[in-house]
C-alpha cells in the first residue's frame, strides 16, 4: 500500500492586520484610450456596474475593520479610481506619482493635493516616471520594484532615498502585466518570525528577475496563467484575507491552501481598463 503523502506545513501562520486605504469612486470612469493591452474603447463599459464593483469591494474593507479615506474623482479622468497608481505611502512619508501616459498625468496634482488636505508635510513627487504602487510593493522589508512598461529604473533609486528603504528592482517582460501589481502580491508581510509570503506569476517576469524571487522568497504561491490573466495577483491581502477577483480560482485555491481565507470580487467592468481590487487601493502606511 502507498502511503498517503504528509501535509506541507508553512512556518508563517495568517493574521490579520488593520490597513488604512485610500480610494477614488469610479464616477467618472470609461474606457476612452488605449495604454495597456486591455483597454478596447469598442466595448462597452458599464458605468455603474464598475461603480457596484467598487463599492463592494469598498465594503468589504471596512466588514473587515480597515480604514477607507476617498478622493474626489475628476471629470476627465477616467483612471482615477485606480488610486495604487498615485503615490507610495511608507512610514508617513509620500513619495508620488509621474506618469508615463499623458492621459493620466493630471491625476498626480489632484492626489497631492489630497495629501496636503489631510494633514501630510513630508510629499515628494518624483523626478523620474513613476508610477507608484502599480510598480512599488512593500513586504516588510524592502521595495520590491518593477520596471519594463511604466516605472523607470531611475524611480527605484529614487524611491530608496526618498522613502528609506532597501529596494529590489524586478524585470517584467510580458505587456499584459505592465505593472509589478498585476503579477505580483505580498500575503503576508516580513515580520521577527520571517521573510514575507507572496504570492506571483513566474512567466511576468525575466529569467534573472524570477531568480531573484525564488531565492527570496522561496516558499512563494506560484499563479498558474489562467488566474493571472483574471487579473488574480492584483489583489489585495491583510495577512488573512485575500481579496482577488472571482475567476481566480486556482489560486484562491492555492492561498485558502496555506491558511489564508480568499474572498472572490466581481471586477468585470473594472478589468476592462486593466485594473482590479489592489489597482482601486492605495495603502496609508504611518509607522
Amino acid at each position: 500500500m502507498t502511503a498517503a503523502p504528509m501535509p506541507v506545513s508553512y512556518a508563517r501562520e495568517p493574521v490579520p492586520t488593520t490597513r488604512r486605504f485610500l480610494m477614488c469612486p469610479p464616477r467618472y470612469f470609461a474606457v476612452r484610450y488605449v495604454i495597456n493591452p486591455w483597454m478596447n474603447p469598442d466595448r462597452p463599459v458599464d458605468a455603474d456596474r464598475a461603480m457596484e464593483q467598487w463599492s463592494r469591494i469598498r465594503a468589504h474593507y471596512i466588514a473587515l475593520g480597515h480604514k477607507v479615506e476617498e478622493i474626489e474623482p475628476q471629470p476627465g479622468l477616467p483612471d482615477m479610481v485606480f488610486a495604487a497608481n498615485a503615490a507610495t505611502v511608507l512610514g508617513g512619508t509620500v513619495l508620488g506619482a509621474r506618469f508615463r501616459n499623458a492621459e493620466r498625468a493630471p491625476e498626480a496634482e489632484h492626489y497631492r493635493r489630497w495629501f496636503l488636505a489631510n494633514g501630510y508635510r513630508d510629499i515628494v513627487m518624483p523626478t523620474a516616471i513613476n508610477e507608484a504602487e502599480g510598480d512599488f510593493v512593500w513586504t516588510g522589508r524592502e521595495l520590491l520594484a518593477g520596471t519594463g512598461f511604466r516605472t523607470e529604473p531611475g524611480a527605484h533609486a529614487e524611491a530608496q532615498e526618498v522613502l528609506g528603504a532597501p529596494v529590489v528592482s524586478l524585470q517584467l517582460v510580458d505587456p499584459h502585466y505592465y505593472h509589478l501589481d498585476t503579477a505580483l502580491f505580498v500575503l503576508s508581510p516580513a515580520d521577527e518570525s520571517g521573510q514575507a509570503v507572496i504570492a506571483y506569476y513566474p512567466d511576468a517576469f525575466s529569467a534573472e528577475s524570477r531568480g531573484t524571487l525564488e531565492r527570496m522568497f522561496p516558499d512563494a504561491v506560484l499563479a498558474g496563467r489562467a488566474d493571472a490573466e483574471a487579473f488574480g495577483l492584483n489583489a489585495i491581502s491583510d495577512g488573512r484575507t485575500v481579496i482577488l477577483p472571482r475567476e481566480a480560482e486556482g489560486l484562491a485555491a492555492s492561498v485558502a491552501a496555506r491558511g489564508y481565507q480568499p474572498l472572490g470580487v466581481d471586477i468585470s467592468e473594472l478589468r476592462k481598463a486593466g485594473g482590479g481590487p489592489k489597482c482601486c487601493t492605495l495603502e496609508l502606511r504611518e509607522g
